[in-house]
């Protein structure tokens, strides 16, 4: 990505949460606890679900897709913005920016589309019980979870592209601990907004 004096920008600079290395120590330890009970929480919960016999309903089965979301949703930033902390230079790559904004917007849609999909099955086991089975076969099941993933990976895949293919102008620097907050050129972004209309 070049800006308009012509030079590459290779990185970006996350600014994070704050300078002060005792509370970047602190906030460390905070964090990290956090990030480890979701993870156990999620991943005790699609164990769980897989395990037991007597949860295998789409219902659980939804659930454990979500656990699956939310724990790929932390990871995208967590780890990162953890090793910022402890770290002095507190940078991210321009890929590693782009693929952290893909994942991101991509994982958002996905948990927003198997919620709906969860409340499909619920109207369905509310308004027609009899027929519940039937309705919600495991096909069906099947695909109301593959089309969240499919739709949610080519929507962010089309957001990053489109906001990546802007020229960046100014600062290299994003006051966030992640990508997704990233500062664009307004004139940029009306020219993206008017190629496409």
């Amino acid at each position: 990505m070049s800006s308009p004096n012509h030079t590459l920008v290779t990185e970006f600079i996350l600014l994070g949460l704050t300078d002060n290395s005792v509370l970047e120590k602190i906030l460390f330890g905070v964090f990290l606890v956090i990030y480890i009970i979701t993870l156990a929480g999620n991943l005790g919960m699609i164990v769980l679900i897989r395990t037991n016999a007597h949860i295998q309903t789409p219902m659980y089965f939804f659930l454990s897709h979500l656990s699956f979301v939310d724990i790929c949703y932390s990871s995208n930033i967590t780890p990162n913005m953890l090793y910022n902390f402890l770290s002095d230079q507190k940078t991210i790559s321009y890929p590693g920016c782009f693929t952290q904004c893909l994942l991101f917007i991509a994982l958002v849609i996905t948990e927003l589309y198997i919620l709906a999909s969860m409340a499909l099955d619920l109207y369905v086991a509310i308004c027609n019980p009899l027929h519940y089975s039937s309705r919600m076969s495991k096909s069906i099941c099947l695909s109301l979870v593959t089309v969240p993933y499919s739709c949610g990976f080519l929507h962010g895949l089309s957001q990053a592209l489109l906001t990546f293919h802007l020229s960046f102008c100014g600062s290299h620097e994003i006051n966030h601990f992640y990508c997704a907050d990233m500062e664009w050129d307004v004139t940029n972004i009306r020219d993206a907004v008017d190629i496409l209309l």
